[in-house]
């Protein structure tokens, strides 16, 4: 790909992100002026919808998500889902009776609505927003499996977050994906052929854009499928290394603006 990419996909945590979980001003006046060039710039993230906003309120303009690792598609804009891919009643039921069996102590939570709600069972341990509106338990095990989800969330106490999500990865073979994007021991379950390369590609052919003709950008397993389907995938320093491994490039890390000092390079800004 010797031409400038056409479009920009990136992730925001670990790789957009710095490690104080802001934007620079340099990488907020980057995305800025490549947009205003008229070259796309979409967010990729296994965050939900309402994770964004404290994004969107650092960056010049709100810039269109693929969110949940690729289960949603979301128009800032509008406010309005383009596309989701959620994992249906009947199988999210199928998938916690096998890691049940797999793994007696796990537990779940959700994300619903297409990511704009959580529900979680009363020992999920919640790290984050335990306090939103948005969030709360369920009563019974069935209730949380009963609508639509476009994220399962699974933990198990302290577990090695690459061991476990093999272990999970190998139970559900062939009925759901498996990934981690931390280092916590979160493992996030989407629907069959649900990631961020298949939601990206999605996002790609509705404006003509070819992945040869995409750079990405990311840091964690959850990236992969993203970084192997551009065609230029770039990791920052600071990523696992299965996101080493497989990247065509490597930038600075996230800490020192490594998506921006790229795209300077690449694009000739800066």
């Amino acid at each position: 790909m010797g031409e400038a990419p056409r479009l920009i996909a990136t992730d925001i945590d670990g790789t957009l992100l710095r490690d104080d979980r802001s934007l620079s001003p340099r990488t907020i006046d980057v995305l800025a002026r490549l947009s205003a060039r008229g070259t796309p710039v979409v967010l990729v993230t296994g965050r939900p919808i309402r994770w964004l906003r404290m994004v969107y309120e650092q960056l010049a303009e709100p810039l269109p998500a693929i969110c949940a690792n690729g289960a949603v598609v979301y128009d800032p804009v509008a406010d309005e889902v383009v596309r989701a891919d959620p994992l249906a009643p009947e199988l999210l039921a199928e998938v916690a009776r096998r890691l049940r069996a797999e793994v007696p102590e796990i537990s779940f939570a959700v994300e619903i609505v297409d990511s704009r709600q959580m529900r979680h069972e009363a020992h999920y341990p919640l790290r984050w927003d335990a306090d939103h509106a948005a969030i709360r338990a369920v009563e019974t095990p069935e209730e949380l499996l009963a609508a639509p989800a476009v994220k399962l969330l699974a933990r198990a106490a302290e577990q090695d977050p690459d061991a476990f999500v093999a272990l999970v990865a190998g139970a559900l073979e062939g009925l759901a994906e498996a990934t981690h994007s931390s280092y916590s021991g979160l493992v996030e379950i989407s629907a069959a052929g649900v990631t961020k390369a298949a939601g990206l590609a999605w996002y790609c052919a509705r404006l003509g854009i070819d992945a040869r003709d995409v750079v990405a950008f990311g840091d964690m397993p959850n990236d992969v499928p993203m970084l192997t389907w551009a065609g230029r995938g770039v990791a920052v320093a600071n990523a696992h290394p299965a996101v080493l491994e497989i990247a065509d490039e490597v930038t600075t890390a996230n800490s020192v603006d490594g998506v921006a000092a790229y795209l300077e390079k690449v694009f000739g800004v800066g």
